[in-house]
């Protein structure tokens, strides 16, 4: 089976400006890269649609205009454009189970406000079968990398060193597929590893009434020994991957969207289960595609 990125593509431009970020990750793991559009029949036609153009023509020739411009920009890369008559969230879903990665864009509100993910990235995110990455609208190349010095030609720019990945990690549940994908990625990039943890620190019921308790080592200390463990296989398996350990006493969000700023990439975990509602993302998850200014990768595991 031919190993492949899959982008989600809808003509948008956050879509397009994911089609790139595809583009030089596919590269990035020797892949071919398949652009993904997919649509419903309606009695009416969108607006978009010209009026010498069926809708099953008009979304056939969507994929292969964008991979015609993937292509002009990464010469070499093998680009695969396929229209899928199929619900979004449903022919995401499928594309999903054959990919290496899902890439799809997310729309910038600015300020507060932070990333805007629609209803099918929400979902598509919550209930895919392996890692989603969300990329910003507007994000570059130049982005992904430490700044250039004046002059430098554009050609030029994937020489410089990558910004740092940065990995959430939860030490109650340091998951292989996770940590795995983030060494991986800094080992592509030739970039570091910036570990963060949060933890909050336990409140018992002798210390509510003032009685002051000491007894074995400090929480903070507990907690680095944790994340030690936890990364000793992996900076084994990948000993060229540089890793910095953040811990800290907070809230895990707030933390993981701290150190996102200046970053390439920022993964995160999401845990495979149900509820009542139907999947959902974890809050740290949350925060990050709604904040990290910088491409998020959703890692599912048990």
């Amino acid at each position: 089976m031919l190993r492949h990125v899959t982008a989600g593509i809808d003509g948008s431009p956050e879509s397009l400006t994911a089609a790139h970020w595809a583009a030089r990750e596919a590269t990035r793991r020797g892949a071919a890269l398949c652009l993904v559009h997919a649509w419903e029949w309606h009695p009416h036609a969108a607006p978009s649609v010209p009026a010498d153009m069926s809708e099953r023509a008009f979304a056939e020739d969507l994929p292969e205009r964008a991979a015609d411009s993937v292509r002009a920009a990464h010469p070499g890369l093998r680009v695969i454009g396929q229209a899928l008559a199929d619900s979004p969230v449903s022919a995401l879903l499928k594309a999903a189970e054959q990919a290496e990665l899902l890439v799809l864009g997310s729309r910038g509100l600015g300020g507060v406000a932070g990333f805007l993910m629609g209803s099918v990235s929400q979902r598509v995110v919550a209930r895919a079968p392996g890692p989603v990455v969300l990329v910003r609208v507007g994000g570059s190349t130049t982005d992904e990398h430490f700044s250039a010095p004046d002059g430098i030609s554009p050609d030029e720019i994937p020489g410089i060193p990558f910004r740092d990945v940065v990995l959430g990690l939860d030490t109650g549940r340091p998951c292989d597929e996770l940590i795995e994908f983030a060494f991986d990625a800094a080992g592509r990039r030739g970039s570091s590893l910036r570990v963060v943890h949060a933890f909050s620190r336990p409140v018992d019921f002798a210390a509510a009434e003032g009685i002051v308790l000491v007894s074995g080592p400090e929480p903070r200390v507990e907690q680095e020994r944790a994340v030690v463990a936890a990364l000793r296989p992996w900076r084994e398996k990948f000993p060229e991957v540089a890793v910095t350990e953040s811990v800290a006493e907070g809230r895990a969000a707030d933390e993981l969207i701290g150190a996102s700023a200046g970053a390439s990439l920022v993964v995160v975990g999401r845990r495979i289960r149900e509820s009542r509602l139907g999947t959902h993302l974890g809050p740290v998850a949350h925060a990050a595609l709604h904040h990290a200014p910088c491409p998020v990768a959703v890692v599912p595991h048990a």
